[in-house]
């Protein structure tokens, strides 16, 4: 055994210590449910994240633990909600029909990262959206959405109208709406399933962010990339918190909870890590044997976006019908990306 192996299980063995120490010494520790493979961000630094920021605003007297595999993704706001888990993170397209706001920050046109997007959606939920109690039954711990989601495919793509036809797993809300559009033939199927549906050839391809390139391992099963600057949509996402879980801790952990971590802090910093899986993946893209990216043409980026123009009305129109001022939210969004 190398020098260099006993200082790696050193280091190891007193972060696990160190970890251990961490939760014997908190007062509270609540069980977060997660359905993202183990690799992926989502578990790998979304959670360990706030768990840090968590541990750190409250001085150690409240941590977390991850458990995975308690429910499929669509069931993660029930599970919450019944308190079979304390925490959980859910992404909205999944439930067609429960939540219509959400969509706002899915549209496609936005300019800006997932930290961008993400500060600038909390801010419009704070002012505009949550009049509408699309989460009632949970506590909103933090939104924030992905960087703009591009389509991968088995085989290489000539240009935007060859997506007419192709059968694509698609994600509901204004991912559904944009695929659509384009023509192609939708798949739902849950994130954790998208490498075995490419991989058995039951789809031509899928649009996903770029981080899922590495994340969901597409580089290995899509290995042609077809981006569209802005991107066709982007995702929505949501930390939620069972209510009696959050009332339980005392109030001055529920006050610093509140006023330090949960909110525009948590939301940002959960956008920076998508922009950093985005990075990484273009890098493993770039290095991986038989991967390519192809950009949009001029013409193409033009028909996209009145394409996108339509979809954008309608999803204002929609949002309205549920008593918000859309518009307002909408244009809050876009200026809080631009500053």
């Amino acid at each position: 055994m190398t020098f260099k192996t006993l200082r790696t299980l050193a280091a190891s063995a007193a972060m696990l210590m160190t970890t251990t120490a961490a939760w014997a010494e908190a007062e509270h520790t609540l069980v977060i449910s997660s359905w993202a493979p183990p690799t992926h961000n989502i578990n790998a630094k979304m959670w360990p994240k706030f768990t840090e920021m968590v541990e750190e605003a409250t001085d150690g007297r409240v941590t977390a633990e991850l458990k995975l595999g308690l429910a499929p993704p669509p069931a993660q706001m029930d599970l919450v909600q019944d308190g079979a888990a304390d925490l959980s993170i859910i992404f909205h397209g999944y439930q067609s029909g429960r939540f219509v706001t959400t969509k706002l920050i899915e549209l496609p046109g936005y300019e800006g990262t997932a930290e961008q997007a993400s500060a600038a959606y909390w801010d419009a939920y704070e002012k505009y959206l949550k009049k509408a109690n699309e989460h009632r039954g949970v506590k909103v711990v933090a939104l924030h959405t992905h960087g703009p989601a591009q389509l991968h495919t088995s085989s290489p793509l000539s240009g935007m109208d060859a997506m007419n036809g192709l059968k694509l797993r698609i994600p509901g809300g204004v991912g559904g709406d944009v695929g659509a559009a384009l023509g192609a033939t939708g798949i739902k199927v849950p994130a954790p399933k998208v490498y075995e549906t490419l991989a058995s050839n039951a789809a031509d391809g899928v649009v996903m962010p770029t981080e899922a390139r590495k994340g969901f391992k597409l580089v290995e099963v899509a290995p042609h990339m077809y981006e569209m600057p802005g991107g066709l949509y982007r995702g929505s996402f949501a930390f939620i918190m069972n209510e009696d879980a959050f009332a339980d801790l005392p109030k001055d952990l529920r006050d610093i909870l509140d006023n330090e971590v949960f909110g525009a802090p948590l939301s940002r910093e959960i956008g920076k890590i998508w922009d950093s899986g985005d990075a990484d993946s273009i890098a493993l893209t770039l290095k991986s044997a038989g991967n390519s990216i192809t950009v949009a043409s001029a013409d193409e980026q033009e028909a996209f976006g009145k394409m996108a123009d339509e979809i954008i009305k309608s999803v204002i129109a929609e949002v309205a019908a549920k008593g918000v001022d859309a518009q307002a939210a909408y244009d809050s969004i876009k200026s809080g990306m631009a500053e």
